[in-house]
């Protein structure tokens, strides 16, 4: 008799059960919140936006953060990576579109953003072609660069998410962060399974709960917030299209599509299925229509966000349908307002707690791409060695660039992208041939 079974699907292809989708893509909600509500907070009050536009930004921000995760992990024709990459706003593209709101109006910025969008889309073709350029040796040092420079969002959180509060860095905000590590990592180390896999969420849970009892959680605003509310395309007027704003946002583009290569390969590693260079261009395409939809519905340019990545490399659940789930929670919070409130009240120091784990889980897992790579009688250790350096350097020390404006400054700022330019150049100049890239035997590449 022959086996009829159908092959069992791939992790990333893998549907769960929808309350178990359901939960999963919560937990990356609750990961991703603070980070996605952060970019629309900081332009409105850099171009001083009156606070009920800056709510309209926050639910635009939401509903089109998950109609860019459902195309990125769904996908159709040649748009989206079919991974599973949580899409929400990037911060590369923020001090660029303060630049030009403050020069040329927010209607400009709107307009650079779909000019960045559709512009992205183009060179997708051009741009996935660069895979070649990323051996193990770049990849792990990407990845290892990732996790680091992650650190300060999670060290921010953990003093309560306003470095310039007075509370700041307090006992009660890193005892709930402290707490908050502890039973997350009792529940993933304890249990396995559906709760083990729910670790994060547990210590979110269990965090909250803690924090409500003492008073140092703030429900008021699930009161103010609407029951629905749509955000209409064009609300802040037409928008205007200038050559210098679009090159502008051009630049900040390149920078999203080089960190979307690192997230690309990083979640290609973490989940198995290793991304192609058709990978790339889909998520590059995906990126740009999603950014163009964000410029038409007043939001802001999309890429992978990277802080989900510790997520999935410590969970284990890979498939890419938890994260549209994720998604589809975005929409709804978008379009519900009140669901979006009541996420955002979960206390930055929890959040920190977690981030920790995560973030040193993105960590550990550039380190096991690293411990791929042959470095007995070859130049690998001076490429890892320098581009690590380089690309943590922007997080370390931020008033070292301080001096850099313009186009120059925007580069400059990206840890990920100067990383990546090292590490990329270094292996070019110092491993000329195949036999010093190799990776030891019985382990298998990633090309």
């Amino acid at each position: 008799m022959h086996d009829t079974s159908a092959p069992a699907p791939h992790p990333v292809d893998q549907i769960l059960p929808p309350q178990q989708m359901a939960t999963y893509g919560l937990q990356h909600v609750l990961v991703l919140y603070a980070g996605a509500v952060a970019v629309p907070l900081i332009l409105g009050g850099a171009l001083g936006l009156s606070a009920a536009q800056v709510v309209l930004l926050i639910n635009a921000n939401l509903l089109t953060s998950g109609v860019a995760t459902l195309i990125q992990t769904l996908g159709f024709w040649k748009f989206g990576a079919r991974l599973p990459l949580v899409q929400a706003c990037s911060f590369i593209a923020l001090a660029p579109m303060i630049m030009i709101g403050k020069e040329y109006g927010v209607q400009h910025v709107f307009g650079a953003v779909i000019a960045g969008g559709a512009i992205t889309v183009a060179l997708a073709p051009v741009t996935s072609r660069l895979l070649r350029f990323f051996p193990p040796v770049v990849i792990g040092s990407l990845i290892t660069i990732i996790g680091i420079t992650l650190m300060p969002a999670a060290a921010i959180w953990l003093g309560g998410g306003n470095p310039d509060a007075k509370d700041f860095g307090a006992w009660p905000n890193l005892a709930l962060g402290l707490f908050t590590i502890a039973v997350t990592l009792v529940v993933y180390a304890r249990f396995s399974g559906f709760l083990g896999n729910l670790a994060v969420l547990v210590g979110l849970a269990a965090g909250t709960a803690v924090a409500t009892a003492f008073g140092l959680t703030d429900f008021s605003q699930v009161g103010a917030a609407a029951w629905f509310e749509l955000s209409a395309p064009f609300a802040f007027g037409a928008p205007q299209f200038g050559l210098a704003p679009a090159l502008i946002m051009a630049l900040a583009m390149l920078v999203i599509m080089a960190e979307t290569t690192g997230n690309c390969l990083a979640i290609g590693q973490i989940v198995g299925r290793p991304a192609t260079q058709a990978t790339l261009g889909n998520a590059f395409r995906a990126d740009g229509l999603s950014t163009m939809i964000g410029g038409v519905f007043n939001s802001f340019p999309y890429n992978a966000f990277t802080q989900n990545t510790g997520l999935i490399a410590l969970s284990g659940i890979k498939s890419r349908y938890v994260v549209a789930s994720a998604g589809v929670i975005m929409i709804l919070m978008g379009l519900f307002p009140k669901l979006g409130a009541l996420i955002a009240s979960v206390p930055r120091p929890v959040l920190g707690g977690c981030a920790v784990v995560m973030f040193g889980m993105t960590t550990v897992a550039g380190i096991q791409e690293l411990a791929r790579v042959k470095f007995e009688g070859t130049r690998n250790a001076l490429v890892v060695a320098v581009s690590v350096s380089v690309g943590v350097l922007p997080m370390s020390f931020p008033a070292l660039f301080a001096h850099a404006s313009g186009p120059l400054k925007l580069v400059l700022e990206s840890g990920i992208f100067l990383g990546a330019i090292t590490a990329v150049l270094l292996n070019l100049i110092l491993n000329r041939s195949e036999r010093e890239q190799a990776v030891p035997e019985g382990a298998t590449a990633t090309h």
